[in-house]
């Protein structure tokens, strides 16, 4: 997906590029790479890649598990593209086919990329933490970013934290932010840029994804399902987008939410089907927000007992 889809209906943040600095990025010192947003559920990961790229592209939510997809973020200024990929946080509840899968996804990402960002709170490593530290590459740079910085009431606090967290792991950087108010987010990318390699640009510089609206769709779904049910409900909960066209400017978008138990299918619509109705609503909205055009969009509700134990179901849902 690119600016330009979103451009009929939204303003995009003027760049100020002009051809001959990005025109194949023939800059000697061009540099592009790849960097993973990895640390254990509910740290802010995709609130952080959110913030970067200045628009939601990453879902988010409260609950453990809302990431579920390995999803490139492309952000590109005049002398850097970085290509940051968000993950499941590492799970070690619910474990069944899908968070094996989501793990998985974790190990394989850490091998691929130029430089990762281990995001955790601004307290002592919880014992979630140091299994995410047993799977950190020693031979790529690990910079240590420490969210919601905000939140501290005593800030004489940050430095004896980050002298204890140093001795955790030889981290290269650490990087004091906080995702959800943008604070340090210009020098975490300056602390990234070092270290990524000297080469053109691999993506197009309006690019923002490398996913599809279809997939974007799914994901805006599925969020507003986190958001609208209880603890358990959201994790025994897929959507597929059955069908999904596009007229001009029009998308028309044919989406089912697939449950696990027949029970949960009327928790979902709630009564009278309001709750599933807003679920749509809001849905849809985001789906405007980020196409930047009208959507008309069809839910309903579909029970597939087992699916997120079944390796076959979960293929067929893009896991």
């Amino acid at each position: 997906m690119s600016k330009q889809n979103r451009e009929a209906n939204h303003e995009i943040r003027d760049m100020d590029l002009d051809k001959d600095s990005m025109s194949g990025n023939t800059k000697a010192d061009f540099r592009c790479g790849t960097v993973a947003i990895v640390g254990r559920p509910n740290v802010g990961k995709s609130t952080l890649l959110n913030h970067i790229l200045g628009l939601k592209l990453s879902i988010t939510s409260r609950k453990a598990q809302t990431t579920r997809h390995r999803l490139l973020g492309i952000h590109t200024t005049e002398d850097t593209q970085f290509l940051f990929v968000d993950t499941p946080g590492f799970q070690q509840k619910h474990i069944n086919a899908l968070n094996k899968t989501l793990n998985r996804t974790v190990v394989q990402v850490l091998s691929e990329v130029d430089v990762v960002l281990f995001v955790v709170e601004p307290k002592p490593l919880s014992d979630a933490d140091r299994l995410v530290v047993k799977l950190l590459p020693e031979d790529v740079p690990v910079i240590l970013v420490i969210n919601k910085v905000d939140l501290l009431r005593d800030k004489g606090e940050l430095l004896p934290l980050m002298q204890s967290l140093q001795e955790e792991f030889p981290f290269t950087l650490m990087v004091p932010v906080s995702a959800s108010k943008s604070l340090q987010l210009e020098e975490l990318l300056s602390a990234i840029r070092p270290h990524l390699p000297i080469q053109p640009a691999i993506y197009g510089e309006d690019d923002l994804t490398d996913k599809n609206e279809r997939f974007l769709a799914a994901e805006m779904l599925r969020e507003k399902v986190f958001r609208f049910l209880g603890k358990e409900i959201p994790y025994a909960v897929a959507v597929e987008i059955e069908k999904f066209e596009q007229e001009g400017n029009l998308r028309r978008i044919h989406a089912a939410i697939i449950v696990d138990k027949p029970s949960q299918k009327p928790m979902l619509i709630g009564k009278g089907g309001e709750r599933l109705k807003r679920i749509s609503s809001e849905a849809r909205q985001d789906m405007e927000n980020l196409f930047g055009g009208k959507v008309w969009l069809e839910v309903w509700v579909k029970v597939k007992s087992g699916w997120a134990d079944d390796e076959r179901a979960l293929k067929s849902l893009g896991y």
